[in-house]
C-alpha cells in the first residue's frame, strides 16, 4: 500500500489517504511509457516544411552541353543542387508523423504515470481547490501553492530553520513548480483561476494523458478526483469501454 497525504485549504496535513498499487497495474513499466511519450511528442509535431527538389524548380532537364570533347568536367542538368538555382537534395516534404498505439497499451501506460506519481512521492491530494465560484482568482490557487510542502521531501527537510530567508521557505512548497491539478470533472471555473500560473496545469482526470502527467513533476489532486480516478483505473482494459464493464460485473440470470 502507498499512502499520500491529504492537506486543506490552507496547507496543513489532515490526513491520509491509502493506495492500492494493484489497481493501478501494479508495476511500472520504463519502456512501455517511453513508447506512449513518444507517440505523444511524434503527434504534436508539425511537419509543414517543404523544399524544392529537382523535380520542382524551374528549368530544363537538357544535359548542358555533351559528356566528351569539351575539355570541362562532365555535367549534366542545370537543375542540380551542384549548381545555383538547382533543387535541393533530398527535398524534406510535407508529412504527418502521427501514429498510434493500441488503445489498451495506451490506457495502461496512463495508469503507469498516475503509479509512479504515488510510488516517487510527487502526488498529494487536497481536500478542495479554494476557488471562489463567483470571482475565481488567480491569487487564490497560487496562495495554495505557496501553502503545500512538496510531497518528495523527508521530515527533515520540510521543517523551517530559524532565521531563513523567505525565498528559502517557498523552495520547500509547490510554488513555481509544474503541477497538474487533476479534477473530477470538467470545470471551467477552475481553470480560469489555475490558468496564468507559471507551470499549472488543469485537467479532469478522464482527459489524463502519459505526457502530461510525467511532464508535470507534481500530482494535485482533490478527494473527489481521486475517487474518480480509482475508480476509471478498476475498469477493465478492453477494446470496448461498455463490453469491458457488462464482463467486470456479469449479471446472473435472476438479475436480468
Amino acid at each position: 500500500m502507498v499512502t499520500v497525504p491529504v492537506y486543506d485549504r490552507e496547507g496543513r496535513k489532515v490526513g491520509e489517504e491509502t493506495i492500492d498499487p494493484a489497481d493501478f497495474g501494479g508495476v511500472v513499466k520504463k519502456q512501455l511509457l517511453h513508447d506512449v511519450v513518444l507517440m505523444h511528442l511524434a503527434a504534436r509535431r508539425v511537419g509543414t516544411v517543404n523544399t524544392r527538389g529537382r523535380a520542382d524548380v524551374a528549368g530544363s532537364g537538357k544535359k548542358l552541353f555533351r559528356q566528351k570533347g569539351t575539355g570541362n568536367a562532365r555535367v549534366g542538368s542545370k537543375r542540380t543542387n551542384k549548381r545555383k538555382g538547382g533543387g535541393v537534395a533530398f527535398a524534406r516534404r510535407n508529412r504527418n508523423y502521427r501514429y498510434t498505439l493500441p488503445k489498451r497499451a495506451v490506457r495502461a501506460a496512463i495508469r503507469m504515470a498516475v503509479l509512479s506519481k504515488f510510488l516517487d512521492h510527487q502526488a498529494l491530494i487536497v481536500e478542495d481547490l479554494p476557488i471562489n465560484r463567483d470571482a475565481p482568482k488567480t491569487r487564490d490557487v497560487a496562495t495554495l501553492l505557496r501553502a503545500l510542502p512538496r510531497p518528495d521531501l523527508n521530515g527533515e527537510a520540510v521543517q523551517p530553520t530559524e532565521g531563513e530567508p523567505k525565498s528559502h521557505a517557498l523552495k520547500r512548497t509547490l510554488d513555481h513548480r509544474s503541477v497538474l491539478i487533476g479534477l473530477p470533472a470538467h470545470d471551467p471555473i477552475a481553470w480560469r483561476a489555475a490558468r496564468n500560473v507559471e507551470g499549472v496545469m488543469v485537467a479532469p482526470v478522464a482527459e489524463f494523458n502519459t505526457y502530461d502527467i510525467l511532464k508535470q513533476r507534481y500530482l494535485l489532486l482533490t478527494r473527489p478526483a481521486l475517487e474518480a480516478l480509482k475508480q476509471r483505473a478498476k475498469t477493465m482494459i478492453g477494446r470496448r469501454p461498455a463490453l469491458a464493464v457488462a464482463a467486470a460485473s456479469p449479471t446472473t440470470a435472476s438479475e436480468a
